[in-house]
C-alpha cells in the first residue's frame, strides 16, 4: 500500500465537509409511513410500494427481507451524508439504535429520572425497578441462571478489566499461564498484560492456521495444569470466524482453568447461551447490540463472583463502612460502585426487547445470507485481498469483511467512499495490532453488516469501491 501517492491524490480532491442533513428516503417512504417492526397494524406495503422494485426487497421465497422490514425503525439510516444516501457498513464498531431504544432513554429522563437503590420515593422506586428489569432481561437473553450473575459495567473493556483485576490479582501467581489468541481485541490483551506484570504470570498466544483462523488445536495442546485462564473471542472482529467455545471451555475446565469469552461480536448477532457454552465469564457491549453507549455487562458464574473482591470502592458496593474497614455487598452490587448508567442500562433493556422481538435466530440466518453475499461480491473485485477463512458448506463467516486493495491505503479507501459515495466503513487496525502484524499489514478496511442492512447496501458499496479503485489507479 503506497500511502504517499494516495495522500497526494486525496489532497488534490475538493473534499466536502460532512453533511448531516436528514433526507428521508422518499422511494421507500420509510418515515412517512412510520412502519415499525412492532407495529404490524401499519401496513408494510405502503412503505415499499413506490420506486423500490419488488425484486430488490423480496427474498427468494417471496417475503420481504429482514433488512427492508426493520430499516424504518432506525431513523439515522434515512439521511444523506456528503450529498449521498447514507450506506452504513461500520456495525462492527457500533450499531445504530431503533426508535424504541431512543424512546426508552427519553422516557427515563422525562418521566422517572432518579437514582437507583437509594430512595423510597416514587421516581427512585420506578428507576430501580426498570434498572433491575434490564438486568433480568440480559440474564434471560444469554440464559444465565439468575440475574445476579449479570454485572453492569461501562463497556466490555471495563468488564474484562474487572475480571483481570479482581479475579486475576487474587488467583494468579508466578509460573501461572494465561492463554489467548493473536486475534484478540486490545481490550482482551492489555488488562492481562498488566496483571501478568504484577503477578509474574505468563501470557501465551495461539497463532493462526493456514486458513487464517485461530488455531484451536494448538490452543487445546497448550493447555496444562499451569493454565489458569483462557481468554478468547467468540467471533473475530477482523477475521469473521467463530471459535468453538464449548470445546475450548470443556478442555480448559479439564485442567482446572477458567475461561473468559469476549462476545462483543456474537451476542448482537446470534443466540448465545452461557450455560450451554459453560463459560465462566462473558462480556458484551450495549452499543454493538442496538443499545446506548456507556454501558456493557459482565456475566460471571455466581459461585465465582461471590469469591472475588471489589474492583472499585465507593457507594453502592458496600454493606457497612467503618473508619478502619468496610464490608462489601454481595454480587452484583459489589462490582457496581457509584451511580450507574441508569438510563443507558434501561435503554439496553429496550434493545434486548427489540432484538428478541425480531428474533435472534432470524437475525443470524439473515446475516449468514448477507455475509455470503458480501464475501462473494467483494472477492470478485480486482486487487482485493480479504482476510479470514473462505466460506464453504462447513465454514460460515460473520457478516463482515476486513480487506485491502493492492497499492491503496485503507484509510484513503474509507475517506473516498465516505466523501464521494456516502458509504461508511472502518479503516485502521481495528484494535487488533498483533493480528495485523502477523498478517503482514499495518491496517485494513472493514465493511461490517447488521440485520438492518440489505443486499442493495452491499451492491452500493461494491459499486462505490469499484469507482474508488478506478480513481486511485488512474494516477498510478
Amino acid at each position: 500500500m503506497i500511502r504517499g501517492l494516495t495522500n497526494t491524490i486525496m489532497e488534490s480532491l475538493t473534499l466536502k465537509p460532512p453533511s448531516f442533513h436528514h433526507h428521508f428516503n422518499s422511494s421507500l417512504q420509510m418515515r412517512s409511513c412510520k412502519y415499525s417492526f412492532f407495529a404490524p397494524s401499519h401496513s408494510s406495503s405502503s412503505c415499499f410500494s413506490t420506486s423500490a422494485s419488488t425484486s430488490s426487497i423480496l427474498t427468494d421465497n417471496g417475503s420481504v427481507s429482514l433488512g427492508h422490514l426493520t430499516r424504518p425503525d432506525f431513523p439515522i439510516l434515512h439521511q444523506e451524508v456528503n450529498g449521498h444516501k447514507l450506506v452504513y457498513l461500520d456495525n462492527g464498531a457500533t450499531s445504530q439504535k431503533p426508535s424504541a431504544v431512543l424512546e426508552a432513554l427519553n422516557n427515563y429522563y422525562e418521566a422517572y429520572n432518579a437514582n437507583v437503590h437509594r430512595g423510597i420515593h416514587f421516581l427512585s422506586a420506578k428507576a430501580t425497578d426498570e434498572y433491575e428489569l434490564a438486568r433480568r432481561k440480559i440474564a434471560t437473553f444469554i440464559n444465565a441462571k439468575e440475574s445476579g450473575e449479570i454485572v453492569f459495567t461501562r463497556n466490555a473493556t471495563e468488564a474484562i478489566n474487572l475480571v483481570a483485576n479482581s479475579w486475576g490479582l487474587t488467583n494468579l501467581q508466578a509460573g501461572d499461564e494465561i492463554i489467548l489468541t493473536v486475534a484478540e481485541h486490545h481490550s482482551a490483551i492489555v488488562p492481562w498484560q498488566l496483571v501478568a506484570q504484577k503477578t509474574g504470570a505468563q501470557l501465551k498466544f495461539v497463532s493462526l492456521t493456514k486458513d487464517e483462523v485461530p488455531d484451536t488445536g494448538a490452543l487445546l495442546d497448550m493447555l496444562s495444569r499451569k493454565t489458569k485462564m483462557v481468554v478468547v473471542h467468540h467471533v473475530s472482529n477482523v477475521l469473521a470466524c467463530t471459535l468453538p467455545i464449548h470445546d475450548i471451555v470443556h478442555s480448559a475446565h479439564a485442567v482446572g482453568a477458567k475461561v473468559l469469552v469476549d462476545a462483543c461480536q456474537s451476542v448482537p448477532h446470534m443466540i448465545v447461551d452461557v450455560q450451554g457454552l459453560g463459560t465462566d465469564f462473558l462480556v458484551a457491549s450495549s452499543h454493538k447490540m442496538c443499545g446506548p453507549t456507556g454501558v456493557g455487562f459482565l456475566y460471571g458464574k455466581e459461585e465465582i463472583l461471590s469469591t472475588m473482591p471489589p474492583f472499585l470502592g465507593g457507594g453502592e458496593m458496600i454493606s457497612d463502612v467503618y473508619l478502619d474497614h468496610s464490608t462489601y455487598a454481595n454480587p452484583p452490587s459489589r462490582f457496581e460502585a457509584g451511580t450507574p448508567a441508569i438510563g443507558e442500562a434501561i435503554g439496553l433493556g429496550a434493545a434486548i426487547d427489540y432484538l428478541s422481538g425480531v428474533g435472534m435466530q432470524k437475525i443470524h440466518d439473515y446475516e449468514a445470507e448477507l455475509a455470503d453475499y458480501l464475501y462473494e461480491r467483494l472477492s470478485s473485485v480486482s486487487k482485493v485481498r480479504i482476510y479470514g477463512p473462505v466460506p464453504s458448506q462447513n465454514v460460515g463467516r460473520a457478516p463482515l469483511c476486513s480487506f485491502n486493495v493492492e497499492n491503496i491505503h485503507p484509510t484513503d479507501i474509507a475517506t473516498f467512499l465516505d466523501q464521494q459515495h456516502g458509504v461508511a466503513i472502518r479503516s485502521g487496525h481495528h484494535c487488533a495490532q498483533p493480528l495485523h502484524r502477523l498478517l503482514g499489514i499495518n491496517a485494513s478496511a472493514r465493511a461490517s453488516l447488521y440485520f438492518y442492512n440489505t443486499k442493495e447496501d452491499v451492491d452500493h458499496f461494491i459499486q462505490a469501491l469499484d469507482d474508488t479503485i478506478s480513481f486511485f489507479t488512474s494516477f498510478m
